[in-house]
């Protein structure tokens, strides 16, 4: 359920971040077909990035990595009577209601032009495949070029034909499949909107550069203006006349970009890079482990012995109260693996607070086995909060002594790690 949440928290400020260094950055340029990839980049990076998961771990060569006990699942079936609905399901019910009807969308829309299609008049044109019937605006749909009617000889539907062509041969058909398969998963993010506008702009755009380098500017522009017109068509079509014309007119007469404005578009790598170290890299700010091959015995000139650590090729000494996360005799807790077990399930209870707030998930708690068995600094490295976390310390700071850690049969300090799952049934 988190795992879910999280994917929408992280895709959706992928979106955000990605339009917002489009618009500043990119969409004034008369660069289309870079911008229209780009844009295509950018909301795939936005499905992919949160999926990804990488390690990035900053080194210090003198230290230790936990030993992490089993995971220990706490629950409250037996505790809590009746139906208990969390917030974090309400909201998925939410979103689960928004993506079913965004999908039966996306079908409709692909399928009922396919079945029109079917219906109508259809034949080849100079290499183009046409449809005609009344109801349609001029527009395109995959590979054919949908039309009202047809006149080779009207001046005007030429230009409309060619920009129509432009559409069929770049294939912008797919590009509005993947950009409503996005809406579909993000469907409650208004800025997956403005992707769509922005990339439908940028197919109007490339089109009518198709046209003006043929026809004249100003009477192309004419034109766009006597068709203005408020039906949008099909979701799938990229209509002739259906976008922003006065916008189109405006970029139509702009001034190209200089050549040397294309290197905005390096600054997309940083962009990525950003976005794959802060959504897809599980930090771990730690320290590089001492293992037990690592460490030798070194005996003093008084005959006394002690222990090193060999550690990025130079030795450490490893002081009497060290702490050991890695032992060659790991701590036993008192009746094995099964005895803590036991220990836990009679001693850890849900917390009302955490049960009527709908809160799940794992506490990580960290402790230090003492030479003597004794249990000490006893923290929280991951918590929920809600009384979860104060539940963990409790029952591990109240633990029985364990037998200790043991290195080259000497017993040392030794650092445990230990997830509890809290989970609501």
């Amino acid at each position: 359920m988190n795992a879910v949440l999280n994917y929408l928290v992280e895709g959706s400020l992928c979106l955000i971040l990605s339009w917002g260094f489009f618009r500043v950055f990119l969409e004034k340029l008369t660069f289309f077909d870079w911008n229209r990839r780009v844009l295509l980049l950018l909301m795939i990076i936005a499905l992919i990035i949160p999926l990804l998961s990488f390690e990035a771990a900053a080194i210090n060569p003198v230290s230790l990595s936990e030993y992490t006990l089993p995971v220990f699942e706490v629950g409250n079936a037996s505790t809590t009577p009746g139906i208990t609905v969390s917030w974090q399901e309400v909201v998925l019910l939410s979103y689960g209601i928004g993506f079913l009807v965004f999908l039966g969308k996306i079908s409709l829309g692909i399928a009922k032009p396919i079945y029109q299609l079917q219906l109508v008049e259809k034949f080849e044109y100079k290499g183009m495949k046409i449809a005609v019937h009344p109801s349609f605006e001029p527009a395109s749909f995959f590979n054919y070029i949908l039309l009202p009617y047809f006149d080779p000889q009207d001046a005007d539907q030429q230009k409309i034909l060619l920009h129509e062509s432009v559409h069929v041969s770049e294939r912008h058909t797919f590009d509005l499949i993947l950009l409503q398969l996005v809406k579909v998963v993000f469907w409650f993010n208004p800025i997956v909107y403005l992707f769509e506008r922005s990339l439908r702009e940028v197919h109007e755009f490339q089109a009518d550069q198709g046209v003006t380098q043929r026809y004249s500017q100003i009477d192309y522009s004419r034109l766009l203006l006597r068709l203005i017109t408020q039906d949008q068509g099909w979701q799938f079509t990229n209509s002739f006349n259906q976008f922003q014309t006065k916008k189109r007119i405006v970029m139509m007469n702009k001034e190209k970009s200089n050549y040397l404005q294309k290197g905005r578009f390096l600054m997309v790598l940083p962009i990525l890079g950003l976005m794959v170290f802060a959504f897809s890299c599980d930090q771990n700010i730690g320290e590089e482990p001492i293992k037990p091959e690592n460490l030798v015995e070194v005996v003093n000139e008084d005959g006394s012995t002690e222990l090193n650590a060999i550690a990025n090729g130079r030795v450490v000494e490893v002081s009497a109260d060290e702490i050991f996360d890695v032992v060659e005799d790991q701590p036993i807790p008192p009746g094995g693996m099964e005895g803590w077990n036991n220990y836990l399930k009679e001693n850890l209870s849900y917390s009302e607070q955490a049960k009527k707030e709908g809160i799940e998930g794992t506490v990580i708690v960290v402790f230090v086995v003492n030479t003597d068995g004794s249990i000490q600094d006893v923290d929280i490295l991951r918590g929920l909060g809600a009384g979860l976390d104060e539940e963990a310390i409790k029952v591990v700071q109240n633990a029985p002594n364990w037998e200790p850690g043991k290195q080259r049969g000497r017993e040392v300090r030794t650092r445990m790690r230990l997830p509890i799952r809290f989970k609501l049934s």
